[in-house]
């Protein structure tokens, strides 16, 4: 395993995130008050939000009466709540120019990545289901496609009563030659263990705690199925003993094999492993090569005519659960192509996602 740039020399993130919700919220409330709320992608630090460019400190009642509401109700389906994985001295980015960057042209990408956080949405409390969903943005590890495969399906979640955790996670980067390709599996990890914990608090199961990711989203969110036993010895994730076994995970035109096969997208792989291809490393991180009997139940769903991301990806994952006896469902498509997020244009398939939250709702016995 290669070295990771997780910094060990901090405090225990486990005493770090000890304070609970509430006291999270708190600790960020001057924030807040002197700068307002705003819903457009945070790529800068978390909590401090911008309208206009300008501070609104006249409003600044009617933010902390916002910000108590929302610590008291919990009603964030339209969310402005962010939650840091990590503390800023546990973040450690290369000596050369590294700046967080936002193209919102058409849907938002994020790239850069360098304040990783989940961002909460609750569905009101008379509809909450008490599962919840861990939300990874596709982007083949270069950026985070983030309101098409991340917000946009949060509220879709909402609507149906399931909470969602959307996650903006690092991208990997090289240091000195070297690339650490746990960072993004170590922050999805973080956040489930994040979500896990705060359960109670957001009226959610602890045991309800699923992961879906589109695209290499998908295979981030695969990674965490396959390798949740690994946060013992993962640096930061070892921290916190509470498990980051997601209890089910929907796997949406996902990134699954990284050997040298047909069905292998080379960007993703290149992004995440850096110069590091050994077999080693591509047989670790192919996850139909890592399913356990211990594997968190699966939905997969492919359209047959994606030429960027084969559909051969989600068939051998799914023939690896089959033979390892995890309960799976695959759904393939004969067209809607790559990256096809809701697929409100896509004709039939524009229902797809009403097939994952009955899925989803069996799975967590609702």
């Amino acid at each position: 395993m290669k070295r990771s740039y997780y910094n060990s020399k901090s405090k225990s993130t486990n005493e770090s995130d000890s304070r609970g919700y509430s006291d999270l919220f708190t600790t960020s409330l001057t924030g807040f008050i002197h700068w307002g709320i705003h819903r457009a992608p945070r790529v800068s630090r978390p909590y401090k939000q911008i309208i206009g460019g300008q501070n609104l400190s006249g409003f600044s009642l009617l933010i902390l009466i916002t910000v108590l509401n929302s610590i008291t109700g919990l009603s964030a389906q339209n969310s402005d709540m962010q939650i840091p994985l990590w503390k800023d001295d546990q973040l450690v980015f290369p000596d050369y120019d590294y700046v967080e960057k936002c193209d919102t042209t058409d849907i938002v990408r994020i790239q850069k990545v360098t304040t990783p956080f989940i961002e909460v949405y609750l569905p009101n409390r008379k509809n909450r289901t008490g599962a919840s969903v861990v939300i990874c943005p596709g982007g083949g590890y270069g950026m985070l496609a983030w309101d098409w495969e991340g917000q946009d399906f949060a509220k879709r979640l909402n609507a149906a009563g399931i909470a969602a955790f959307v996650l903006k996670y690092r991208l990997p980067f090289p240091i000195d030659g070297e690339t650490d390709d746990t960072m993004p599996m170590r922050d999805a990890m973080r956040a489930i263990q994040i979500v896990r914990r705060q359960a109670s608090e957001w009226e959610l199961h602890p045991n309800k705690i699923g992961i879906m990711g589109f695209s290499a989203g998908g295979h981030l969110a695969s990674s965490v199925g396959v390798h949740f036993d690994d946060q013992t010895f993962l640096e930061g994730v070892s921290d916190d003993t509470t498990s980051a076994r997601p209890d089910f995970m929907a796997l949406i035109y996902p990134v699954i094999d990284f050997g040298d096969t047909p069905n292998t997208h080379r960007g993703s792989r290149a992004n995440l492993l850096g110069n590091d291809m050994s077999t080693q490393k591509k047989e670790y991180y192919s996850s139909h090569l890592q399913v356990t009997p211990e594997t968190s139940p699966t939905f997969l769903i492919h359209t047959q005519d994606d030429k960027a991301v084969p559909v051969g990806n989600s068939l051998t994952m799914y023939a690896a659960l089959a033979a390892k006896n995890v309960e799976a469902e695959l759904h393939i498509y004969p067209q809607g192509k790559h990256g096809f997020g809701l697929a409100l244009d896509k004709g039939r398939l524009a229902k797809w996602p009403n097939l994952l939250i009955d899925w989803i709702y069996a799975q967590s016995g609702n």
